[in-house]
């Protein structure tokens, strides 16, 4: 089904700088909050007398509203107007920051992070699929390349913002900051960003299945964060079976539905399934690395929040100068070797991030790790991104990314909830350097073999050559991403210009045809 807007928009013009701006302005809201709010935990928990449970609530209330509800908010998009959900989405998301902002303990900020995930649920699917429904045809991957360069600046930006914003304000600053930009973006975008939807849309939308799944993953999560805390109790293992079966029961929902937001027949392709398999293992071990790493720069070599933040900007500048190229290669060489080497080279960093010990420099003790684990992802994502794209059949390509990132949140929520207990730390552990420490070093063994079994997965199932045949033109009618002046589809242009994310350093490629549920945030 064709996806028009009201009308086109060409680059270099007015209109199509306004509509440039909301969209970057729209998604470096969420990059910002997803960079900025982990730089602050230590400081946020011992103002608010959290424990480590608590903290785990505050990152994975958020992420387990957006994994949950990230493809019905494109389905919403699609069926009621990109640009009216795009706009309600940040107000949503506004109104959540305000209330986090202020908020006076820790159980009203975990509920007001929750309502923040689920107002990133409406906001970020509509920011690439504005681009993509907005621009003409031959405009459309300059923009998206515009796009890419912009948001990857607001991520380098991020933890130095976080980190002065805690030191020389609070760290309710970094919610509230979100109030004036969520109020720019939505008055550019009404003003100038045209509405666009899919007159094909289902007419139903899939609630049973994302209820289902919210609750599912809310009741594992639970169980598992409640196990670092004097042990996994009975009701805690109940709550736990009764998520698992909730996950089951999405399951046989969507293979009945006859509008599931997740299409079943999606896995149907081995190279689709092999490539979300190396998403899970490797975007678990991303999402704790970032969640423990800033915590144990604080807490056990004593860095300020500003300089933790910064410690990690490497990652951050290697994956904005490499993943093009890397993209570029597995277009020549093909996935498997990148995503099997990618994987591997940061395992080895990870490794090296056991020696960020109390008294340790950052030249010696922290900066390898982060350079080495930041060049695995670099190897890693742009392939990885190209390859689920390319796995799914043409008219899946939109779901297939939504999914794609679903699972990367999915993955970085269990992790951020399961690590903690596995490696003993619970409780106050986030504020005493010596058990922390012994934590953290524990932990990053683990992540290392997630990452390692990431690679070693790669090279088990993944192709040796990327499969374009659902990139080909003739799957493409005129108003699809394809270029006109190259002739080649956005995707491909989105291998070599990719989108980098705030700390979760995620690669996003846009799809084909349901721009609806894009965007990793």
């Amino acid at each position: 089904m064709n996806v028009r807007a009201d009308r086109f928009v060409e680059y270099g013009t007015a209109e199509g700088r306004w509509v440039l701006l909301a969209t970057v302005l729209g998604s470096g809201v969420a990059m910002l909050d997803a960079t900025v709010v982990n730089v602050a935990l230590p400081v946020l928990g011992t103002d608010l007398g959290a424990d480590l449970g608590d903290l785990q609530w505050v990152l994975n209330g958020y992420m387990l509203a957006l994994a949950s509800l990230l493809l019905l908010g494109g389905s919403l998009g699609d069926r009621y107007g990109r640009r009216r959900v795009f706009v309600v989405g940040v107000g949503w998301f506004a109104v959540a920051s305000a209330l986090c902002g202020l908020a006076p303990t820790v159980e009203i900020l975990v509920a007001a992070r929750v309502l923040q995930g689920m107002g990133a649920a409406l906001l970020t699917p509509g920011s690439l699929a504005i681009l993509q429904t907005s621009f003409a045809s031959r405009d459309r991957a300059r923009a998206i390349g515009a796009w890419s360069g912009l948001g990857g600046i607001a991520a380098a930006v991020g933890p130095f913002l976080g980190g002065y914003l805690v030191e020389a304000v609070s760290w309710r600053a970094v919610f509230l900051l979100n109030l004036p930009l969520a109020a720019a973006v939505a008055y550019v975008a009404l003003r100038h960003v045209p509405e666009s939807r899919d007159p094909g849309a289902p007419s139903q939308l899939d609630l049973a299945g994302a209820v289902t799944t919210a609750l599912g993953l809310a009741a594992v999560a639970f169980a598992l964060i409640g196990a670092g805390e004097g042990g996994l109790s009975t009701s805690e293992a109940l709550v736990g079976a009764g998520g698992v079966v909730a996950l089951a029961a999405f399951v046989v929902i969507e293979r009945r539905s006859g509008h599931p937001m997740l299409p079943p027949g999606i896995f149907a392709s081995r190279q689709f399934t092999a490539a979300n398999a190396v998403t899970l293992a490797m975007y678990a071990a991303i999402g704790a690395v970032f969640f423990l790493l800033v915590v144990q720069l604080q807490t056990g070599l004593g860095y300020s929040p500003i300089a933790a933040g910064a410690a990690a900007l490497p990652v951050t500048l290697l994956l904005l100068a490499l993943s093009a190229r890397a993209g570029e290669l597995a277009q020549r060489i093909g996935p498997r070797l990148p995503m099997t080497l990618g994987p591997l080279v940061a395992a080895g960093g990870l490794l090296l991030l056991t020696r960020v010990v109390p008294g340790a420099s950052y030249v010696t003790g922290v900066l390898p790790g982060v350079v080495v684990f930041g060049l695995g992802l670099a190897l890693t994502v742009a392939p990885l991104t190209a390859t689920v794209l390319a796995a799914a059949p043409g008219e899946h390509a939109g779901v297939a990314s939504g999914v794609n990132n679903a699972v990367a949140r999915v993955a970085g929520l269990l992790a951020v909830a399961a690590l903690p207990p596995l490696v003993g730390l619970s409780g106050a552990d986030y504020t005493d350097a010596q058990a922390f420490t012994a934590g953290f070093r524990d932990a990053m063994l683990i992540t290392a073999g997630l990452a390692a079994t990431a690679g070693v997965i790669a090279w088990a199932t993944i192709r040796r050559e990327l499969d374009a045949t659902h990139l080909d033109a003739t799957d493409l009618d005129a108003t699809d991403l394809e270029t006109a002046d190259t002739g080649e589809s956005a995707d491909l242009e989105a291998v070599r210009r990719p989108v980098i994310e705030g700390l979760h350093c995620t690669i996003e490629a846009p799809p084909l045809r349901d721009a609806g549920a894009s965007q990793r945030p």
